[in-house]
């Protein structure tokens, strides 16, 4: 008995020391947005769920399968492509030809290019079909206190567009926010606005690597981000433009970026949010 009752002393203290009760931190949710060069990979973890949204380049999806498993991943209860786009789908073929996944989410657009050809012979290859992210679409989750809803795309566009078409993914925690945009512009950002679908946000994955031509005014004054973090890696179009740092410093937004930091992960107890990065 006296064994029990420091056991729990012990594990009483540890948790005052670190602020998390053992009860937050079973129910805690991690958003790592992984290190792809110039890409978007990002994994959600839920205390029931793993989700990938994108997998970075062709050549890349090894390196993502690699993390997955140092995370001791072995299922992928959702995978999204955002959009055709090679830096977002070229390595999700090697992810799910490598991975136990259950359900895959993208948007009703094509591409010619060979990486989504790649990306559609994979799904097909396990016997998996697409289901269509849209506006209103929720992915499950039994995580108490949580739910992942797709708040675009709001329409169709034009097929020359692809960025417009990104799927773009809110994720609630209790109390706690996080948006995920793909490469949406300007256009989808307007159209999300128009039908009110943004709320203030505690963590904004920035759109299309910090490109000029997304997070607008508007929809950076709307989303009013704490975090904004920058999937970017070396490139030859100035990403992330001086543009767009600039608005998101008017909001005060901490800005972190996978090329400076590396790996960022933050973890949310639905009430506090804490991040780190490992390079």
């Amino acid at each position: 008995m006296k064994k029990l009752n420091i056991v729990l002393v012990v594990v009483l203290f540890l948790s005052l020391l670190t602020g998390v009760t053992t009860t937050e931190a079973s129910s805690s949710v991690k958003v790592h947005y992984i290190n792809v060069g110039q890409g978007d990979a990002i994994l959600i973890q839920t205390p029931n769920e793993n989700i990938l949204i994108d997998a970075g380049g062709k050549g890349k999806g090894d390196e993502v399968v690699a993390y997955l498993k140092k995370q001791k991943v072995k299922t992928l209860n959702a995978v999204v492509s955002t959009h055709p786009d090679a830096d977002h789908v070229g390595g999700l073929a090697y992810v799910i030809n490598t991975m136990k996944v259950k359900s895959v989410y993208a948007p009703k657009v094509s591409h010619t290019t060979q990486a989504y050809k790649d990306f559609l012979t994979a799904v097909k290859k396990k016997k998996l079909t697409i289901k269509k992210a849209k506006t209103g679409v929720e992915i499950t989750t039994k995580a108490k206190n949580t739910s992942l809803k797709f708040i675009a795309p709001v329409k169709d566009y034009a097929k020359s567009d692809l960025n417009n078409w990104s799927a773009v993914l809110l994720l609630k925690h209790n109390k706690k926010t996080f948006l995920f945009t793909g490469d949406a512009e300007e256009k989808s950002e307007k159209d999300m606005l128009a039908k009110k679908l943004i709320p203030s946000v505690d963590v904004l994955k920035v759109g299309h690597h910090g490109a000029k031509t997304s997070t607008s005014s508007p929809f950076i004054k709307k989303a009013k981000p704490k975090y904004a973090v920058i999937s970017v890696g070396k490139n030859g179009y100035g990403h992330p433009t001086s543009t767009v740092v600039k608005r998101l410093n008017s909001v005060k937004a901490k800005i972190y970026r996978t090329d400076k930091s590396g790996n960022i992960i933050f973890t949310s107890t639905g009430t506090k949010l804490t991040v780190k990065t490992v390079k």
